[in-house]
């Protein structure tokens, strides 16, 4: 227990076991909700929905309005829970997640699959956002990349899960009735465990806020940005994170550049493997294995950067991603694409815990809810970023493999964006000087 801390909210994962494994159940049951639309709905589109073939953006128009609506939420949802607490904003999410299954399955158009993920849009920026921001207000700095580890893992171990096993439901029983029973179950069961279980969290911030305030903190000095003002509003902390400070505005582009990637296997892999004679199957199980190798090795990448850093594994993942993508386009059999599936997860797996833990790093406590929900802005808008570029792209040249080589070519960039303009965050390996 370091000097100063109540008893009450001593931070660290033994300590809160409980309470860190009730969170990583809310981000598996998120992962659920997100993972059963990744195999069944972009087959789905034309045969059921009367998407007409090449009309790609048109397509992804449902990962828009989920990107669209999720970046927002995430912004909204940071600052909401700074104010009214982490457990009402994490309620308030499976709330609006109840009429997803109900819109898909008595969808007539694709019209209803868009507002649906509006829907899916603000459960996923409320309740994900929140299963992080709890974690981190419970976990001791130097435990930071294996709790968000831990939390990724679970929540996109989960979207394979689903994934798969929706793939096989619609096999046996009908795509709309699969996602319906399946994506009504995890939301009520979800819903049931966050009133009754799961404990509010804001009070560990503010007591770790006042150790810091009072000097009665132990430890290295984190690199809390400089410049700012005592009690920074919602406007001076999102243009600090997304453009004025240079480390947090190279992880925001970072996030932005690894959502465009998942836009990519969400909306336009069905298709490509489709087009190449996989089955409604198979698709489930290349897209499956990227996002579980993702979840699982999370679990390792994040303990990783608790001992060599963060800034390591975010550009060698992004790269890694980068090249994991390009070998399924230039892969022609279920192995190469299944190998490069792997590179693809392998290359998440170091850089998407270890964005968020960086963000943690550098934000203060008193609103570190709301740097987190201004970079997931970013992240997360990407959705909707991807969905325009790598849709507008596709359907000018009729050709999706174009959208897979843009791709590959933004995250090399945005990797050496990120080795050149920012700096290791850790504090226990780059500390502030006493005099910051």
């Amino acid at each position: 227990m370091n000097r100063g801390e109540p008893a009450d909210y001593r931070r660290g994962i033994r300590i809160n076991r409980s309470q860190f494994i009730q969170q990583i159940l809310q981000v598996f049951f998120v992962g659920l909700a997100v993972g059963m639309e990744r195999t069944v709905l972009p087959a789905m589109a034309r045969k059921d929905f009367g998407v007409a073939k090449g009309s790609f953006l048109f397509l992804l128009s449902f990962v828009l309005s989920f990107g669209l609506v999720k970046g927002a939420l995430n912004f909204v949802a940071g600052s909401l829970a700074d104010r009214m607490g982490r457990k009402r904003v994490l309620i308030f999410g499976w709330l609006a997640a109840l009429p997803i299954p109900f819109l898909i399955f008595f969808a007539t158009n694709w019209w209803w699959i868009v507002v649906a993920n509006v829907f899916l849009g603000v459960n996923q920026g409320f309740a994900w956002s929140m299963t992080v921001t709890s974690k981190l207000d419970i976990t001791r700095p130097e435990e930071r990349g294996l709790a968000t580890g831990l939390n990724e893992s679970a929540g996109y171990l989960a979207m394979g899960i689903a994934g798969i096993a929706t793939g096989y439901l619609s096999i046996r029983f009908g795509s709309r009735a699969s996602l319906f029973v399946f994506g009504l179950a995890v939301i009520l069961i979800a819903l049931i465990f966050a009133r009754f279980f799961v404990r509010e969290t804001l009070p560990w911030a503010q007591a770790e806020h006042g150790e810091h305030k009072n000097g009665t903190f132990t430890g290295p000095r984190p690199r809390f940005p400089r410049d700012v003002s005592d009690h920074p509003g919602l406007r001076e902390i999102f243009l600090l994170v997304s453009f004025r400070h240079p480390t947090f505005r190279a992880l925001s582009q970072a996030g932005v550049a690894n959502k465009i990637a998942d836009t990519l296997v969400w909306g336009l892999f069905p298709v490509y493997f489709r087009n190449r004679g996989l089955s409604l199957l198979d698709i489930g199980w290349v897209t499956g294995i990227y996002a579980m190798v993702w979840g699982v090795l999370q679990i390792g990448t994040g303990y990783l950067s608790d001992r060599i850093g963060r800034k390591i594994p975010i550009v060698g993942g992004l790269w890694c991603l980068g090249g994991g993508i390009a070998g399924v386009a230039a892969g022609d059999d279920r192995l190469s694409w299944g190998i490069s599936s792997v590179v693809m997860g392998t290359g998440m797996a170091l850089l998407y815990p270890n964005l968020v833990a960086a963000v943690g790093d550098i934000s203060p406590p008193a609103w570190r809810s709301r740097a987190l929900g201004t970079y997931r802005y970013w992240r997360d808008t990407g959705y909707a970023i991807g969905a325009v570029l790598l849709g507008w792209v596709a359907q000018w040249r009729q050709d999706v493999e174009i959208a897979f080589w843009l791709t590959a070519g933004l995250l090399l960039l945005s990797g050496f964006w990120v080795a050149a303009f920012s700096e290791e965050t850790h504090p226990h390996l780059n500390p502030a000087e006493e005099s910051s």
